[in-house]
């Protein structure tokens, strides 16, 4: 094998690889859009799945804006998700944080000077 074959024979499974990502990548969008109904994905499956090249072509210029929208809506609703996590975790109110330390203290996991030392960090913070 020469060095161009091994170009071409790379060249065709980068290829091979991104026609598989994006037909699973219009399978996937076609299956979570909620504004088609059962037999329409019915029919778009069907196309996708005997003309696979056309199909997609024909998936990507009809409903390509509603599908990067849709993928927007999917991140905003992810990153919304994280930041009140992110929020709901962080925001640990002084009282709590000396009321955890006043539990550690009284199942012995430390001393008396830990725990003034906890409860001055919780109330420094604040």
């Amino acid at each position: 094998m020469s060095f161009w074959d091994y170009l071409i024979w790379l060249f065709w499974v980068y290829i091979t690889i991104a026609c598989i990502w994006i037909f699973i990548t219009v399978i996937i969008d076609m299956f979570r859009d909620h504004t088609l109904n059962g037999w329409q994905k019915a029919l778009w499956a069907l196309f996708l799945v005997f003309l696979p090249f056309l199909a997609t072509f024909v998936y990507l210029i009809a409903r390509g804006k509603s599908m990067s929208e849709r993928r927007m809506d999917d991140y905003r609703h992810a990153q919304r998700q994280t930041d009140e996590y992110i929020r709901e975790v962080a925001s640990s109110s002084p009282a709590v944080e000396i009321e955890k330390a006043k539990q550690l203290l009284d199942a012995g996991a430390i001393t008396q000077p830990e725990f003034d030392a906890l409860k001055a960090k919780a109330l420094a913070a604040s």
